[in-house]
């Protein structure tokens, strides 16, 4: 790689990653917005909302990286055309060829980095994530552990606790338990701690009462204590978190456990799952051939490239759609996984064969002549406004 390909392939690779991370960083705070209730309804701290919401980036870097490629693609291109530096290239008689290798080298980097994210980091992520979401979820301590606040922690059961100190101890504690409608129990304490051991979970309670009400009785029957232990174990949401086929390793899609219970009942999520792996590290190398075979020929300042590159997002945005979607069918249909592989060599053989020619991709002339058209009326009503 000569001078101009290093100069290439240095603007492609920073424009890549600094829209990659533009791109993580927006959709990450989107979806972090959404898991804000850690916070705000389950009382965790930011940092364990950070840790949480952080483990979905290497799953939306999978899903970002083939899309950061194109627009870093588009941005070069679209930059050597409008400095004339393509058509100097072309004059001077560098091929295409030669002036393609560089955008080739960044493609298998980037698919390089998709291969990895998608075999290991992603999968360990996803299962990470799943694993914390649920303990901080079903976590009824940090639940009921809420100072001034009603907290129903299942129907007909009501916690209030007036204040928490540093120490950990309870003030003010309130109980309401109207689960059994022939008993209304209510107790009271002024202290309370939550003690956990190998038999559950726990809170004790130090001077109080409990007040039992029957139905038909006028007046409740109240017990003083001075210790009294409230099992907390029965409210826990001990759910177990079954592993998806999104939280496998590429070698356990590739050579499944027999014995494995989800490769048993849905061995097709198996096969869907398998077939976006092995196919998305190839999203790269289509990308680029696509994007070159659009913007990638020499054209003089008079050709305008925006119809060019909007075609190009059409098609590209195609074989995305086409790829989640093959993903999906492939699970009840496994002969869809031939008819993705056969568009996208499709789609990869004639940007070949264009570039090799080329060619210069545009729109039909109506079409070009209607764009010219009005963007010159809207242009006009600009002027005259």
């Amino acid at each position: 790689m000569g001078s101009i390909g290093r100069y290439i392939f240095r603007n492609t690779i920073g424009a890549f990653f600094a829209v990659i991370i533009c791109l993580t960083a927006l959709i990450w705070v989107t979806q972090a917005l959404r898991d804000i209730d850690l916070m705000t309804s389950q009382g965790q701290t930011a940092i364990v909302f950070l840790q949480i919401t952080t483990l979905v980036i290497p799953n939306l870097l999978v899903l970002m990286a083939p899309v950061a490629l194109l627009i870093a693609v588009a941005y070069v291109l679209n930059k050597l055309g409008n400095d004339s530096e393509i058509i100097v290239m072309n004059a001077s008689g560098m091929s295409p060829w030669n002036l393609f290798r560089p955008f080739l080298a960044v493609a298998a980097v980037v698919s390089v980095l998709v291969l990895i994210l998608s075999a290991y980091i992603a999968p360990k992520s996803l299962s990470t994530f799943r694993t914390w979401f649920q303990e901080v979820r079903t976590d009824l301590v940090t639940f009921i552990i809420r100072p001034g606040l009603f907290v129903n922690v299942q129907r007909g059961v009501t916690f209030h606790i007036r204040e928490r100190q540093n120490d950990g101890q309870l003030l003010g504690v309130l109980i309401d338990d109207k689960r059994n409608p022939k008993e209304h129990v209510s107790i009271l304490a002024k202290r309370g701690e939550i003690l956990k051991n190998e038999t559950g979970t726990f809170l004790v309670l130090q001077a109080g009462t409990v007040q039992r009400h029957t139905v038909g009785e006028v007046e409740p029957n109240i017990v003083e204590f001075k210790r009294y232990a409230f099992d907390l174990s029965q409210f826990s949401q001990n759910a177990s978190v079954n592993q998806s086929a999104r939280e496998k390793y590429l070698w356990q899609l590739i050579w499944p456990d027999p014995d494995d219970k989800l490769t048993k009942s849905q061995p097709g999520q198996i096969r869907g799952e398998l077939l976006d792996r092995l196919v998305t590290p190839i999203y790269p190398f289509v990308f680029v051939l696509v994007t070159y075979a659009y913007l990638g020929a020499p054209r003089t300042t008079r050709q305008s490239r925006n119809l060019s590159l909007i075609g190009c997002i059409v098609v590209v945005t195609s074989l995305r759609f086409l790829g989640f979607a093959s993903a999906v069918l492939s699970v009840t249909m496994p002969w869809v996984a031939g008819v993705q592989l056969f568009v996208l060599a499709t789609a990869a053989g004639l940007s070949i064969w264009a570039i090799g020619r080329g060619l210069i991709i545009e729109p039909p002339a109506f079409i070009t002549n209607a764009a010219t058209a009005l963007q010159e009326r809207f242009a006009r009503r600009v002027t005259t406004a």
